[in-house]
């Protein structure tokens, strides 16, 4: 039975591996949010951790009030998160907070040897190598949480060799404006991008669904976690997203993962494995199930996924550029600032902007990653 410092408690990801921790009887040592007081509050009298954190300082102001009559401890900031990522009672690390904000503390609990159950895809996206030398270095394990490098990892069990691999192929929805012209994705509102046609989600990354970027995230993380190259990995939209990816072998052998789309069956997975447990998410009727469909990905009406696919083919910090801009331009459009078709155009003059340099030392992409936002901000 594991003990889980989990990082982004109150977010889709968070709640979510709550409801696996709870059904499963694990323990939880930490968990942190950005600012929800009455959620986080919540979790920590349901949980009973040594340790709660809100990144937002005047919300663990109030929260260490709130949590008064208890002995859970409270924290902030940065340091706050750093502590969760390495409490000694902790030995894994379920990392679900978006954005760059996760990387540190996933560097932080590799060098202290836990399970990463790793749900923040930027973490890989912007400074792969460094994450995959660190977590070999210190021999700490980096077990995949995302509904598609879960599929692929669980495929991957039926080889025996690496060099058995022949390609990695990454299924994907469409979101919500699959089928759509570039002059149609023009009027769309942030309404209508959230609307997700098979996935409950956070704001963002929902978004990057609607722009197809969050599959072009998937496809550098997976370059990075399997240790491909790009040519390795095909895109394939499946918009019943029952088959959450697949793996094809030297000799045209093709497996794959199939499931209801509900993210709790790969947290379990991430937190249990190699065992397999009593299930959460709910069974798949195979009787009951529609016609299984794949098709291209459109990359000229989609800009964010050809601008990923290009950037994961360039060494360096472009990847970080990539994910900053990304995270820059989602954040003005989830404001109204700027229009949905903005989000990629912001992406692609932040990568013509920004310098690409070496992406050896966490310093250097943080470098990176704000040059990216801060061209997004002069851009508009």
């Amino acid at each position: 039975m594991r003990t889980i410092s989990l990082l982004g408690s109150t977010g889709s990801i968070g709640r979510q591996s709550l409801d696996v921790i709870a059904a499963s009887g694990m323990s939880v040592a930490a968990l942190t949010a950005n600012r929800s007081v009455d959620l986080l509050e919540q979790q920590a009298r349901q949980f009973h951790p040594k340790l709660v954190v809100c990144y937002d300082p005047a919300a663990a102001a109030e929260l260490k009030l709130r949590l008064a009559d208890t002995n859970v401890r409270v924290a902030s900031g940065m340091e706050g998160l750093l502590e969760a990522a390495t409490l000694p009672e902790a030995d894994t690390v379920l990392t679900a907070v978006v954005g760059m904000v996760g990387l540190r503390p996933t560097l932080a609990a590799l060098r202290e040897k836990k399970r990463i159950a790793l749900a923040n895809k930027e973490t890989l996206v912007c400074a792969g190598e460094l994450v995959m030398r660190t977590a070999k270095e210190y021999g700490a394990e980096i077990i995949p949480v995302d509904s598609e490098h879960s599929a692929l990892f669980q495929c991957l069990q039926g080889s025996h060799d690496h060099g058995e691999l022949k390609r990695l192929i990454l299924t994907c929805s469409g979101g919500p404006f699959f089928g759509k012209s570039r002059e149609e994705l023009a009027h769309y509102t942030r309404a209508d991008a959230l609307k997700h046609p098979t996935w409950k989600m956070g704001a963002k990354i929902t978004i990057d669904c609607a722009t197809l970027m969050n599959k072009g995230l998937e496809f550098i993380e997976a370059m990075r976690l399997y240790q491909v190259a790009p040519e390795q990995i095909t895109i394939a939209i499946h918009r019943q997203s029952i088959v959450h990816s697949l793996v094809e072998f030297r000799d045209n052998a093709i497996l794959a993962q199939l499931g209801v789309p509900d993210m709790r069956l790969p947290i379990q997975y991430a937190l249990t494995y190699p065992a397999r447990t009593e299930g959460v998410a709910k069974e798949l009727d195979l009787f009951d199930c529609p016609p299984l469909s794949f098709q291209k990905p459109d990359m000229e009406t989609f800009q964010c996924l050809k601008l990923a696919l290009g950037a994961a083919r360039k060494p360096g910090v472009a990847c970080a550029v990539l994910n900053g801009a990304n995270e820059a331009a989602v954040g003005l459009f989830l404001q109204d600032k700027i229009k949905f078709l903005e989000i990629g155009e912001l992406v692609a003059r932040a990568l013509e902007t920004v310098p690409n340099g070496p992406a050896d030392t966490l310093e250097q992409v943080l470098e990176a990653d704000a040059a990216a936002r801060e061209a997004v901000y002069a851009l508009i």
